[in-house]
């Protein structure tokens, strides 16, 4: 009886250690990496803590689920690693005005961005286009279509 719950025991650990592989191998297929590095190498963090983009240092990285992030200092990679769900990106990282519009994931510019509720949301803001403004326009219904459309990406 003991060999059996062992040999149980064994399987579901390894089939857990199989479902987080699949989870980060996911991640990392599907979220926004440049290089590796989500949000292009800002500080996910700082985003919520002084209100503005600050690049990250490679000297403070930390990986969460198979994503690495980079941090600006020390502190804030320790807020990261308390509640990182908390502060990561939606939409993978993705253009959030995009996701809802059209669910297609397009780069952002990491300094054009808003947090709406505890989340963060990054836009493309090139060549005379700010994604941004169109998402103030009609966020409630963009907000509603693009966490559908992330849904059906990252699954």
């Amino acid at each position: 009886m003991k060999k059996i719950l062992t040999l149980g025991f064994t399987l579901l650990c390894l089939s857990s250690l199989s479902f987080a592989q699949d989870a980060s191998a996911l991640r990392k297929k599907q979220f926004n990496l440049e290089n590796g590095v989500a949000i292009q190498s800002y500080d996910p963090v700082a985003y919520f803590t002084v209100n503005k983009a600050v690049k990250g240092k490679k000297e403070f990285a930390a990986s969460y689920q198979g994503v690495l992030y980079y941090f600006a200092n020390a502190a804030d990679k320790d807020l990261f690693l308390k509640a990182p769900t908390k502060y990561e990106p939606e939409y993978g990282g993705w253009c959030a005005y995009a996701m809802g519009a059209k669910g297609e994931k397009v780069e952002i510019d990491p300094e054009t961005f808003k947090i709406t509720n505890g989340k963060l949301f990054l836009f493309y803001n090139k060549y005379l286009t700010n994604t941004l403004k169109s998402w103030n326009k009609d966020e409630t219904n963009l907000h509603t279509k693009a966490d559908a459309n992330w849904t059906t990406i990252f699954h």
